[in-house]
């Protein structure tokens, strides 16, 4: 047997850079073909093999970097141990060398296989060999392990008298050549070490492999080898994607050990990493459970644990092989850093209805109201402040919560709007607070997220904020102090980064009093005050509103008649309503003549008859007797008086629109007050002009001249 010693062996590899090839497999990224070190091929064997070895290496320096190691077994896995990990891409080998090394080592061992041709051509040898008187019963074929059945079906078919035998080990060997020798054999084929024994025996030894068996298994070698590289890079890449994964991750065995385990699951169960390798999981954290993932083969998705003091979202997944259990796969998450992801994600990614479509610009108006109001939303936008907004229905309210948001720096974030009138109190609270799964009857497989949730990073606004029950009121001044919601069922409250806007058209004040509001929220609410004026106290700006909705309303209708004709029929009548309803009303009827008139091409063709028959709330004035403005948002947004204004036209004092209306009439009278409201603010409208108020007003000159006449005298 060789000397087992390893003075041949290489201690490092000249010709390697496989600590380069690693760190860039590491990194994720190719590198270039000329940092890429060739394969490594350890091709080991002794005497007659290693020189066929020696033969065939130069045929193969361009591809790999192929190493004869003509030594035994014993030295080459002392030399491998020395080696780093993945010097050695894979071992040739032939014989009980390489079933050995195959037993022992951890990397692929090609074997030089035995080919017919191989044994035809030894045979061959072996025949010439022999003296001519003898037969061919004088030759043996020794093959490791198991005689070769090809051999036997071989020797059959040709009526060989060749026998065939087969050695386990070395010292096996040995007396299997003695033997032959006594038997009479004079040649012996076989792998290197028997022939060597048969000509240390005094016999004639027959070399049994060939070039073409052993380039056979250099090729084998090459291809294993780009494949383990191919696997080894994979492998590499996956690691490096489960180290910088902040979720953790686990692969356990059928038994629940764990065979692979990233840094962030190693600290969420308080070990390291090298400590969790070969433990089972579920001794380590027994809430975990992985065990019955193991059992079921089942996927148990979005499960929710409670350990060391949090609550954890964990996925359990089974692995398979080609339909069999292999193992399982659990990926843990902290509950907070995952809702912190859900919502920045729905924020990003929000649906249309959560987009701001209005900007403070859009807010029409050139009095001095409106400007008022334009400027201090611009001023109220650039803090995160709650603001608090008084207004008529009708008057924009949400409009103008719009134009704060998209002035804001939370424009790229959602804007949600909810009114709070338009819900029954369970539904509001699970609308603007969300629920958990199975948090009632009817809720949703999973729970849902409330408006606050939704509105992370953003803006909520809460119209109509003072028809909130009151049991509502208390959660929502909680929202507002401690900035984190109480989902319906849940035990641990989500932290909320929301603005909010309010609007009411409620006296708040009154309320408080009244015991329907809380004093406290009302405070908490009233921060940034505004006040929105109604239509009725900023009638200046009802010539440049009513082209706007007019060309919108015509364009939707199809009409074809001139803006501005049909404009000059209706800005008298416009302009003696008081608007209840406000711009939203104003915008509304304005559509309904559109529509109504929408054949119409000469908007002279229709009459102040007509106009009143398609509004006939334009043609008596409302009594008024609701249009005073509530205390809490008497005054505007800098302390005066809204819309309070005097005029003169041709020495008759028009009627102050935006002062509180005289007390109802009734009967002849009111109907004579009616009239001449009409008539002095048709006046008005036409800047004095009598001739055309009278043309709006459909009367004649002296019938104008007598009205007013008699309402002097009264």
């Amino acid at each position: 047997m060789p000397d087992s010693t390893a003075t041949d062996v290489p201690s490092r590899l000249p010709a390697s850079a496989a600590s380069v090839s690693r760190a860039g497999y590491a990194a994720g990224y190719a590198l270039p073909a000329a940092a890429v070190r060739k394969p490594v091929i350890w091709a080991v064997g002794i005497s007659k093999l290693g020189e066929l070895y020696r033969d065939i290496v130069p045929d193969y320096a361009a591809q790999a970097d192929v190493q004869i190691i003509d030594k035994g077994y014993e030295a080459v896995i002392d030399a491998l141990a020395r080696l780093p990990a993945g010097s050695v891409d894979g071992i040739v080998a032939a014989g009980s060398n390489g079933a050995f090394l195959r037993e022992r080592v951890a990397l692929p061992v090609v074997l030089v296989k035995v080919t017919g041709f191989d044994v035809m051509h030894a045979l061959a040898r072996a025949r010439r060999a022999l003296p001519s008187p003898s037969p061919t019963s004088r030759i043996a074929l020794v093959s490791y392990a198991r005689p070769a059945p090809e051999f036997e079906r071989f020797r059959s078919a040709f009526h060989l008298e060749i026998s065939q035998h087969a050695y386990l080990d070395a010292h096996d060997a040995e007396d299997l050549v003695h033997r032959l020798r006594d038997d009479g054999m004079e040649v012996i084929v076989g792998p290197g070490l028997v022939t060597e024994l048969a000509e240390r025996a005094g016999l004639t030894g027959v070399f049994l492999y060939s070039q073409d068996s052993v380039r056979a298994a250099f090729d084998t070698a090459l291809e294993v080898a780009r494949f383990g590289r191919i696997e080894a890079q994979r492998r590499e890449r996956l690691d490096t994607v489960l180290r910088h994964l902040h979720e953790g991750v686990a692969a356990v065995d059928l038994n629940g050990r764990i065979e692979a385990i990233n840094a962030s699951m190693a600290g969420m169960l308080g070990v390291t990493v090298a400590d969790a390798l070969g433990r089972v999981l579920d001794a380590i954290a027994p809430a975990l459970d992985i065990a019955r993932t193991l059992e079921s083969a089942s996927a148990e998705l979005e499960a929710i644990v409670s350990m060391a003091g949090k609550t954890w979202v964990i996925n359990r997944i089974p692995l398979l092989d080609q339909g069999t259990l292999t193992g399982a796969l659990l990926t843990c998450q902290d509950s907070q850093s995952f809702a912190r992801v859900d919502r920045s994600l729905r924020s990003r990614h929000r649906p249309r209805h959560l987009v701001a479509r209005y900007r403070l610009d859009d807010l029409i108006g050139d009095s001095q109201a409106m400007t008022q109001v334009r400027a201090l939303a611009r001023r109220y936008a650039q803090t995160d402040s709650t603001v608090l907004v008084h207004g008529e229905s009708g008057t924009g309210k949400e409009l103008l919560a719009q134009g704060i948001h998209n002035a804001s720096r939370r424009r790229d974030y959602p804007f949600v709007a909810i009114n709070c009138a338009a819900f029954p109190e369970t539904l509001l609270e699970s609308e603007l607070f969300g629920y958990e799964d199975g948090a009632f009857s009817g809720a949703r497989r999973g729970g849902k997220a409330g408006l606050f949730e939704t509105a992370h990073n953003g803006t909520i606004f809460l119209d109509e904020i003072g028809e909130m029950p009151m049991p509502l009121q208390t959660r929502l001044l909680r929202v507002l102090q401690e900035r984190e919601v109480l989902r319906l069922g849940a035990n641990e409250p989500v932290p909320c980064d929301v603005r909010v806007i309010a609007a009411t058209h409620r006296d708040l004040r009154q309320r408080v009093a009244a015991g329907m509001f809380r004093e406290d929220l009302y405070y908490r609410l009233n921060i940034l005050r505004m006040v929105l004026p109604p239509l009725r106290e900023r009638m200046d700006d009802l010539p440049r509103l009513t082209p706007l909705f007019l060309e919108r309303a015509l364009a939707r209708a199809g009409a074809r008649m001139s803006v501005d004709a049909l404009q000059a029929s209706l800005l008298p009548l416009l302009a003696a309503y008081r608007w209840p309803g406000n711009v939203r009303e104003l915008e509304n009827l304005l559509e309904r003549i559109a529509v109504v008139c929408a054949d119409v091409v000469d908007a002279r063709e229709i009459s102040h008859a007509r106009l009143i028959e398609i509004a006939p709330e334009l043609g008596a004035m409302p009594d008024g007797a609701d249009m005073a403005t509530p205390p809490d948002v008497a005054k505007t947004n800098n302390g005066r008086i809204i819309g309070a204004r005097d005029a003169h036209l041709d020495g008759v004092a028009s009627a102050d629109i935006g002062a509180r209306p005289p007390a109802p009439l009734t009967g002849r009278a009111r109907r004579a007050a009616e009239e001449l409201a009409r008539i002095r603010t048709a006046l008005a409208a036409c800047g004095g002009d009598r001739s055309t108020a009278c043309e709006a007003l459909g009367i004649s000159r002296s019938t104008l001249w007598r009205k007013l006449r008699d309402a002097s005298d009264g």
